[in-house]
């Protein structure tokens, strides 16, 4: 599943582009700064970034000048502007491709998998992430809690995997959904509920209140600790 950083400022824009890309089967960070999506890189490991060149603050060609200072994640530029200067200084900042808006979601996956052809498979998979007491190997597909190697199912496992990857960012049942593979109306809901329990007894402690998976009452779930 490549994963995405995507840094767009507009919110309608960015809600839409963000819910084309987890419907094509990507995990996506989507932040509305370029601050933001900087501060975010080292912990998501994207595979790829987009983000809009007309940021506030933190514009999208400083912050590629910034990304590429980190490594050769390869980086996708949208801009509205698409005169012959505005492409070329795109692609000497490092870009590896530019996007002239409104593209559709098509044009954009189609870019997305192309710049990901060009840049091949990563050379050394992602170290292990640290949660409190959970280590999570993403490559390896493994979680240890206090050093323990937990048993989980497939859903648990994905559910995790993705509320682990936003830690405090809050999902509903919806979309949490997307993630596990099943969209039937009447089970939904039940669902998604069976799997955070199935998933709070591998990893919370006994008797007490739920660290690591919370619940926000009325919106969904999100993943600690906070």
């Amino acid at each position: 599943m490549p994963r995405i950083l995507l840094v767009e400022d507009d919110p309608a824009l960015r809600e839409m582009t963000w819910l084309s890309l987890v419907r094509r089967g990507h995990e996506v960070a989507a932040f509305d700064t370029g601050e933001a999506g900087l501060a975010a890189f080292a912990r998501f490991r994207p595979d790829l970034v987009l983000v809009d060149v007309g940021l506030p603050g933190l514009g999208g060609i400083e912050l590629c000048h910034r990304l590429r200072r980190r490594g050769q994640v390869p980086v996708i530029l949208v801009s509205g502007r698409g005169e012959e200067s505005d492409v070329i200084g795109g692609l000497d900042a490092g870009a590896d491709d530019y996007l002239v808006k409104p593209a559709s979601a098509e044009v954009v996956e189609a870019r997305i998998r192309a710049v990901l052809r060009r840049a091949g498979p990563k050379v050394a998979p992602p170290e292990p992430e640290v949660h409190g007491g959970l280590v999570i190997d993403r490559a390896g597909l493994t979680v240890r809690k206090e050093g323990r190697l937990l048993s989980l199912t497939p859903s648990a496992l994905r559910l995790l995997l993705h509320l682990t990857a936003f830690p405090g960012r809050v999902f509903s049942r919806a979309q949490l959904l997307d993630h596990m593979g099943n969209r039937d109306p009447v089970t939904d809901t039940r669902m998604v509920d069976a799997c955070v329990r199935r998933l709070r007894h591998a990893v919370e402690d006994e008797g007490g209140h739920p660290r690591y998976v919370q619940t926000v009452r009325g919106f969904g779930y999100r993943f600690g600790p906070l």
